[in-house]
């Protein structure tokens, strides 16, 4: 989920989680420089051309690049595939799912090539377009979690029976992806493909880097701002304000009606869907804290500083495949569903592991009924 460019020391950002950024190191044009700091990163100095750190990193992408591809894929088919998991909910997390599709697909084999050849070999249309799909899909990221806890802040907080319609779910979809074009343009917009000689060592090696306006990196360390306040500080603060007020309401009904199962099975899916929400915050923070760190000039005199980003970039990957085992992990319906898969078990239409959606409200209802208590809304 990150954007190529570390190539070019006159790009100082790189537009992403606020673009999810590559980081191919900035430096090899100074390479020739007799006043070169030794301690910036070059080959002579590059951990990451040890054959087993390579060896590791290979390792270490293509694991994250199989289990999101397998994880995600699942995730979809199953929504697809089982008409009780055709909910709201269920359609942002398939949309959460593509999206991390995109980042397995079309930003990791990428990244990796470029992490260890420090060169763009995909030429000058893959340049312009394989960071602007990772800007795209980790725009869509956060703009779905940030629309599910508004959609559920919005049915339980107000108690609302009336959910969102399909296509009413399907047009805030849609307008999630368009919103995520735009913000993310500006990184196939200001990019540039072009040959760098080294001299010395008599090296001509292709770089896909930002370009801005001026010929300067002011504009992109004002991107590279404006898009950490849009798609992490920002939106963790709404999401974390929604979740806050949705258990505080949850914690408080304490009615034999609201002791339910519609409530048991409210309250499970609020921890699913705030636990994804904290996975997603926890693995990009040391990647933002180390892009802001590097977008100020502030690290890049650290010998092992490629490798650093390096390994800061693969934390940030692993939340493209912790969501379908959070999945797995809390809600028996994902749970029943994958493991019926992996058994090649006959699949019927619904997966049902709690009784029937019928059952659950008659008996939610007849409680309710008891205590002259409304019940509450589906979940």
């Amino acid at each position: 989920m990150v954007t190529m460019g570390r190539l070019d020391p006159s790009n100082n950002t790189e537009g992403a989680m606020p673009a999810r950024r590559d980081y191919t190191y900035r430096d090899q044009e100074s390479l020739g420089n007799d006043d070169m700091d030794i301690h910036r990163p070059g080959f002579t100095t590059d951990i990451t051309k040890n054959f087993s750190v390579q060896i590791a990193l290979i390792a270490a992408y293509s694991l994250i690049i199989l289990l999101g591809l397998l994880g995600n894929s699942l995730v979809i088919y199953m929504i697809i595939r089982y008409r009780n998991m055709r909910t709201v909910t269920n359609f942002f997390i398939a949309n959460l799912a593509l999206a991390d599709l995109m980042v397995d697909s079309l930003c990791l084999p990428f990244t990796l090539v470029y992490t260890l050849l420090d060169e763009w070999k995909f030429g000058a249309i893959l340049c312009h377009l394989v960071p602007y799909s990772q800007a795209l899909s980790v725009h869509v990221s956060i703009l779905t979690l940030t629309i599910i806890a508004l959609e559920r802040h919005r049915c339980i907080v107000f108690h609302l029976d009336q959910r969102l319609s399909r296509p009413a779910s399907f047009g805030i979809i849609t307008l999630t992806w368009v919103v995520a074009a735009v913000l993310a343009a500006p990184l196939a917009i200001f990019r540039e493909y072009r040959y760098v000689e080294i001299a010395p060592i008599d090296l001509r090696i292709a770089v896909c880097s930002e370009k801005w306006p001026n010929g300067t990196n002011r504009d992109g360390i004002i991107y590279s701002f404006s898009m950490l306040l849009l798609q992490y500080v920002l939106p963790l603060g709404i999401i974390s304000y929604a979740y806050t007020r949705i258990w505080l309401k949850l914690k408080n009904h304490v009615s034999p009606c609201n002791r339910s199962d519609t409530l048991q099975r409210r309250k499970n899916t609020t921890k699913m869907l705030a636990l994804v929400v904290v996975v997603f915050a926890v693995c990009w923070l040391p990647f933002h804290i180390f892009q802001l760190a590097s977008d100020l000039d502030l690290v890049l005199k650290f010998k092992e500083y490629k490798l650093l980003y390096t390994l800061f970039h693969i934390i940030a990957m692993c939340s493209t495949f912790t969501n379908p085992l959070l999945y797995g992990w809390m809600n028996k319906n994902y749970r029943n569903g994958f493991l019926m898969f992996f058994r090649c078990e006959h699949k019927p239409e619904t997966i049902r592991p709690e009784g029937s959606f019928k059952t659950r409200s008659q008996r939610a209802l007849a409680q309710c009924r008891q205590t002259g208590e409304h019940p509450p809304a589906a979940v």
